[in-house]
């Protein structure tokens, strides 16, 4: 992911982020730091779990939150006490964070609730003359935002990525999970109901099913996605026959729905949680380029490995 990245220990420069993302000031940012001892510093506790999940997966896609120093601004946490610290293990975020010799505080370089990019050229697209400088480091490997743990008492997962609730039980134990957040400033980014969303309104479906009318893109999966009369025949040509697969755990009776396969661009996704969220970004920017009067995703298969997708695709879907 790319990131809109400024001093995190100077307040206007973090103000500048808000600026140019049209970031409510609700949402806290991610703190990028290069190091675990980078970390402590700026922790007013570091529990054990902390420690324990940090030796682990950084640098890599899990952020942590913990109370915060006073050095950390309040416009970082949008007010709360707490931090979320994270090392990025991309070489050239590294290196910033070093030759700096600061924490930077870098939410996605796009403009607030729109999709997240990947690649240099998103960011240019999306924030155009608002930002300084783009470091282009090509593609992104992980495609979707870190994993958010709160470890401020009881173990809290606010924000799902790829790295799982599951894995990180096999470290620490117990985890909760944080209901969707309302009004107020959120404990994480990414809690807002509406998120990292299309310009083309965006629906969630199962069993080949798409809107009725206009020019749409069917996102489904390699093995479901040939085309989409085949995809509907997959699951029986006469209504209410039952899915009858396991793939996408289709909980009822799918009748096939009919429409002009013409009118209906299909994208074939990989039935790989790490593969489809590495191109789910960039596959959503490229379809919103193409005029469409709408999108269909179908719904990822049930699995603490795609729970991140599902978040995002359902945040995406609201209207």
């Amino acid at each position: 992911m790319y990131g809109l990245g400024a001093n995190a220990l100077d307040a206007r420069a973090v103000a500048r982020i808000f600026e140019a993302k049209g970031r409510p000031s609700t949402s806290p940012l991610i703190v990028h730091v290069a190091s675990i001892e980078m970390a402590r510093e700026l922790a007013a506790e570091w529990p054990a779990a902390a420690e324990a999940l940090a030796r682990r997966y950084w640098p890599g896609p899990l952020t942590l939150v913990v109370r915060k120093q006073p050095a950390v601004p309040d416009i970082v946490t949008a007010g709360l006490g707490t931090v979320g610290l994270r090392v990025p293990s991309h070489p050239i975020a590294l290196e910033l964070i070093r030759q700096s010799g600061v924490p930077i505080a870098a939410p996605s370089a796009n403009r607030f609730s729109q999709i997240s990019p990947t690649t240099a050229g998103h960011v240019r697209e999306g924030l155009g003359a608002a930002v300084d400088l783009i470091l282009d480091g090509g593609p992104t490997q992980v495609g979707i935002e870190s994993t958010v743990l709160s470890l401020v008492g009881t173990p809290v997962l606010l924000r799902s990525g790829m790295i799982s609730q599951r894995e990180i039980e096999e470290w620490i134990g117990p985890v909760e999970v944080a209901a969707d957040a309302g009004e107020g400033s959120h404990p994480s980014p990414g809690m807002h109901r509406r998120h990292y969303s299309p310009r083309t309104p965006l629906v969630l479906v199962r069993c080949g099913r798409v809107p009725e009318r206009g020019r749409g893109a069917y996102l489904g999966f390699a093995d479901q996605a040939a085309a989409p009369a085949e995809a509907v025949k997959q699951f029986g040509d006469t209504p209410g026959s039952p899915c009858g697969t396991s793939t996408l755990q289709c909980p009822q009776a799918c009748p096939p729905e009919l429409f002009d396969s013409s009118a209906v661009r299909v994208v074939r996704m990989p039935l790989d949680a790490a593969k489809y969220a590495a191109m789910l970004y960039e596959t959503l920017h490229m379809l919103d380029r193409e005029g469409l009067d709408w999108i269909a995703a179908e719904l990822p298969p049930e699995g603490a490995e795609w729970a991140g997708i599902a978040d995002r695709l359902k945040r995406a879907a609201v209207k």
